[in-house]
């Protein structure tokens, strides 16, 4: 069905794995509209709680795919909106946990930033390099990195285009959890797992309030936690949940 990617249900987990290994998974329009596509169905799908991003060989994405790149214009990127259809991937409220194995470099670390939970291999290496060919980010990458990591950090990768590694990504913030390259995946499944076991409905709305975080003063934010916080009572998980823990049981959530 798909050529450049390639996915797979593990239970209540959805995997999306780049493959174009021979290109160290550069990312061009067809992987974008593949991703979009396979993303969207799972996001659709309420059987499916969490969803895995990750690379084939050696990187997770070591880029954007410079030979479509550099065939554009002004007004060619400009028609097309180029690069917007990773703004409706990162729109889409499924759970996101990235499997970083590799490189993640330019667009490569910029879809990486859109997920929730970023968990990468000691052999991973992150940076934002586009000033060396003449270019900036552009899937994000100024934006979130700066939320991220802060200003001063952002502009010294942005505007050196160095590269940093694991360790480094983690003292700064821009990935949550490091581990050896052979326990990559294993954790990101039962990362995936434990989000996708809990209701998803009530996932969903953890996820909003986080995110609102980024996008709103602090009372706006505090206001929209509490509409959120009021309305799922009464929802089935609620009931379950706290009836359970009364109860001094397990909840059973019935996959919702």
């Amino acid at each position: 069905m798909f050529e450049t990617i390639e996915t797979e249900t593990q239970g209540r987990v959805a995997v999306i794995r780049f493959n174009r290994p021979d290109h160290l998974n550069a990312l061009n329009t067809q992987v974008m509209e593949e991703v979009l596509q396979a993303a969207t169905n799972f996001d659709a799908d309420p059987s499916i709680g969490c969803l895995i991003l990750t690379g084939k060989g050696r990187a997770f994405a070591a880029g954007a795919d410079i030979g479509e790149l550099a065939e554009q214009d002004y007004s060619s990127m400009q028609a097309s909106d180029f690069f917007a259809g990773w703004d409706r991937f990162a729109a889409l409220r499924l759970p996101k946990v990235a499997a970083i194995g590799g490189y993640a470099l330019g667009g490569g670390c910029e879809v990486a930033m859109m997920c929730d939970i970023l968990i990468a291999s000691d052999k991973a290496r992150f940076g934002q390099p586009e000033i060396k060919i003449g270019c900036i980010p552009g899937i994000g990458g100024t934006q979130r990195l700066t939320r991220l990591i802060g200003r001063a950090r952002a502009m010294d990768m942005i505007l050196t285009g160095r590269m940093i590694d694991a360790g480094e990504a983690m003292d700064i913030g821009l990935v949550s959890r490091v581990v050896p390259g052979d326990d990559l995946m294993q954790v990101a499944a039962e990362v995936a797992e434990t989000i996708a076991g809990y209701p998803r409905d009530i996932a969903l709305m953890a996820r909003a309030c986080v995110n609102m975080a980024e996008q709103s003063t602090l009372d706006t934010g505090v206001r929209y936690e509490r509409q959120m916080y009021h309305a799922l009572y009464g929802l089935p998980s609620q009931r379950e949940g706290m009836a359970a823990f009364l109860e001094k049981r397990d909840p059973v959530f019935n996959g919702k």
